[in-house]
């Protein structure tokens, strides 16, 4: 037996002793993946971020703000054995049971199959591309920890990314150290998250704990808009086509039964919380241009509505607190009568449109009021400007969305650090972009977990976070094959002892 074999038969005796699952987080961002395996039983032992203030909030909702948890890490600058000691987590092999991530899919872009198998012995044919330098340490936490299991996650296009299907070649390498892999494309709409997310998960058991890969099954249901099934349909290119025998990890994720639960509705989601009107705090001064920072609480003026809003009030050790104080959204002023306008589903094209009439409106009402505005003058462009957006509607269909109440929002990306307009409020007369709170909910991230920095931070890691409850669905089921593998590894000895009887 050797040194990994060993390893690997105390993290099972481990477990089944009554331990927990420990879990290292990498490019763990706030912690969503780490929010939903908590919730699922796991304990979270540790991470790996490298924005400061992502590893900031991830340290305070899981660690406390202990300093070791909370701070930033380069994983390309910091060695497992490295972060072991700065973790107080005893030995290297022995400190993670499971290890969860996914590397950014350009760091495989220039990274060939053949290299891959044997990543580790190649570092020279990638010390200049550092981007493939964070798949080699991916790689190489993997080896150094030894967990009984791993998850990737990542967007769709990993099966097609620069025409290489990395899903398939991850699976490949974890093959090769030991583990028995399987990946899938998972919508979070199907998973209880009032978003319709899309993302590739790939899960991998060590092969003493495993013989076969499984996905949860779905717990709601959803006719996906074309555009996801659109998307689907891009990402699984490779395996529509005459190499599709070379993605032999791939399996089709479980179906939704119709009789299922419908999907988490925005409105669902945002019903109880407290009324934003944007153009009212703008008229009265309370809404200004500036830094939207979460120091003013706004208190629950309405009970929870849903299920789904209960959970995000209840949620074990996240509780709501009494205010929210993330419930904060952006300075618009140009485009809040805009949103006012738009209809449910409406993009930018249909935006621009209603602005353009909202503009000759005024141009007609200035006019009985006997003021003609020449078209072309330096007051016909001033006016023009302070109402209707500069963008060109050709480069920018899909900027600008408004959402429906009736539906799951579509996917929220990590641009919500820069403007909202991907998500306005389905209720005209707020006429606004969503909050900090309301992405989160959007997320399913409860109310009583805590974002560190000011807005724009704080929705850039709701975009780039994995929604906790696609990961507890996922996690859960996890915890299922490991309690079944700990129950199969202790009847060993009594199968092979009733054997030699």
């Amino acid at each position: 037996m050797n040194k990994t074999t060993r390893t690997i038969h105390k993290k099972i005796a481990r477990l089944q002793a009554g331990g927990k699952p420990r879990v290292l987080d990498l490019f763990a961002g706030c912690g969503g993946i780490s929010l939903g395996f908590l919730a699922a039983g796991f304990s979270i032992a540790g991470a790996v971020e490298f924005d400061s203030e992502a590893a900031a909030s991830h340290g305070r909702n899981f660690h406390g703000g202990d300093t070791p948890h909370s701070q930033a890490r380069d994983i390309t600058q910091t060695s497992p054995n490295q972060l072991a000691r700065d973790l107080q987590v005893g030995p290297t092999t022995e400190a993670f049971d499971v290890l969860v991530g996914g590397p950014p899919c350009q760091a495989f872009a220039r990274v060939g199959r053949p290299k891959l198998r044997e990543v580790d012995n190649h570092a020279e044919a990638f010390k200049h591309d550092s981007r493939a330098q964070l798949y080699i340490d991916y790689l190489r936490y993997v080896e150094a920890f030894a967990p009984l299991a791993v998850v990737v996650e990542n967007v769709p296009d990993v099966l097609n990314h620069g025409g290489q299907n990395i899903a398939e070649e991850i699976a490949e390498v974890l093959e090769s150290k030991g583990y028995i892999c399987r990946y899938t494309l998972l919508n979070a709409a199907f998973y209880g998250v009032p978003q319709m997310r899309e993302r590739m998960i790939l899960v991998a058991y060590r092969c003493e704990l495993a013989d076969s890969v499984t996905f949860p099954e779905p717990t709601h249901f959803i006719d996906l808009p074309p555009g996801y099934e659109g998307t689907r349909s891009v990402a699984l290119k490779f395996l529509n086509c005459k190499i599709a025998d070379d993605a032999h990890h791939y399996v089709h994720a479980p179906k939704a039964a119709r009789s299922l639960p419908p999907a988490v509705t925005a409105e669902d989601a945002l019903g109880d919380l407290p009324t934003i009107d944007a153009r009212k705090l703008l008229k009265s001064g309370a809404l200004r241009r500036g830094a939207r920072r979460f120091d003013q609480p706004i208190p629950y003026d309405k009970e929870p509505h849903t299920a789904y809003a209960k959970l995000m009030r209840t949620w074990p050790g996240f509780e709501a607190p009494t205010a929210l104080s993330d419930h904060v959204i952006r300075y618009l002023p140009r485009d809040y009568p805009l949103f006012a306008r738009m209809n449910p589903g409406d993009q930018y094209p249909q935006a621009y449109e209603h602005a353009m009439e909202m503009f000759e409106e005024h141009l007609k009402l200035l006019a009985k009021q006997g003021l003609k505005i020449k078209p072309d003058s330096q007051q016909y462009e001033e006016i023009k400007a302070s109402i209707v957006p500069p963008y060109d509607v050709g480069k920018f269909p899909n900027k600008w969305r408004k959402m429906w109440r009736d539906q799951p929002a579509r996917t929220l990306m990590a641009h919500l650090g820069k403007d909202s307009y991907s998500h306005i409020h389905y209720d005209s007369k707020q006429a606004r972009t969503i909050s900090v709170r309301e992405a989160a909910r959007l997320h399913s991230f409860p109310d009583g977990f805590v974002f560190c920095g000011t807005m724009n931070p704080a929705f850039r890691q709701i975009g780039n976070a994995v929604p906790p409850l696609l990961a507890k669905a996922v996690a859960t089921h996890m915890m299922k094959t490991l309690k079944q593998s700990e129950r199969e590894t202790a009847d060993e000895p009594r199968r092979e002892a009733a054997a030699v009887s």
